[in-house]
């Protein structure tokens, strides 16, 4: 058997097609990683209930979500970094005077501060999700939080971007941003759980395409972007796959060896 090796695999874009489809080549190079002794593991922006199908169809247990706020391995709670309460307070009220909705997000569910908006469907919608938020404006007391969702558009993030050094402000969609503790990311997720086993850095992989795969990206030793993948994207990756469409993780694994 070959040295085991541990890889990470965001999923939007990476896992699933944009019609949020697995491909069968894909299902199968995962099976076949594990057969070969390797670990696999999902690093993602998505809360953990929000990708729990795909975790079972795969048979994966250890995870990075929340883009490295909330990380489990082989269902365990390895590492949590929540959002400043205090901080966040302040936000959603000025964001309430300028009819910016917000989500509040925790590892078990998710409820915004409005009863309903047009954005948080429009931006929620493409997700194809089986979870919709309900309301409850005071979600965020006396529980922790390892995102929360601001809908605006393009650029009216910025003001809140100049006050709340607390968060980081990473969009995801043309009317919403992802507000998440400052400094935190997929990154420094993963390099909770390579430390915890000891996996070299050599031995370390990762795939993605999105923004906020380029720390991941950028920090892993062995890092694929995906042929879909923008080209500020591609550009600090060590590799380039073919689309996601096109068997891209199957060809990515070939690529570097591990299949």
């Amino acid at each position: 058997m070959k040295q085991r090796s541990m890889i990470f695999f965001d999923i939007d874009g990476t896992l699933l097609t944009h019609d949020k489809e697995l491909p069968q080549s894909t299902k199968e190079s995962i099976f076949k990683l594990k057969e070969l002794g390797h670990e696999v593991a999902i690093a993602t922006g998505r809360a953990p209930f929000m990708f729990e199908d795909l975790r079972k169809e795969l048979d994966i247990n250890t995870y990075v979500s929340y883009n490295g706020q909330y990380v489990v391995y082989k269902g365990d709670v390895l590492f949590t970094n929540p959002l400043k309460i205090s901080s966040l307070e302040k936000l959603t009220a000025a964001a309430l005077q300028n009819n910016h909705p917000v989500v509040f997000m925790d590892h078990e569910d998710m409820r915004a501060n409005v009863p309903e908006h047009a954005y948080i469907k429009e931006s929620i919608d493409t997700l194809k999700i089986n979870v919709f938020p309900t309301h409850d404006p005071h979600y965020y007391k006396g529980r922790e939080l390892f995102q929360t969702l601001l809908f605006c558009p393009e650029g009216e993030e910025k003001q809140y971007e100049q006050v709340y050094s607390d968060f980081d402000f990473v969009r995801w969609h043309p009317v919403s941003v992802d507000i998440l503790p400052s400094g935190g990311s997929k990154a420094k997720g993963i390099e909770k759980i390579v430390e915890a086993l000891d996996i070299p850095k050599e031995r370390q992989y990762a795939f993605g395409d999105g923004l906020n795969d380029m720390e991941m990206l950028s920090a892993i030793h062995n890092s694929v972007a995906m042929g879909n993948a923008e080209e500020s994207v591609k550009a600090v990756a060590k590799y380039v796959t073919k689309s996601v469409e096109d068997n891209g993780i199957t060809h990515g694994l070939q690529m570097v060896g591990l299949l």
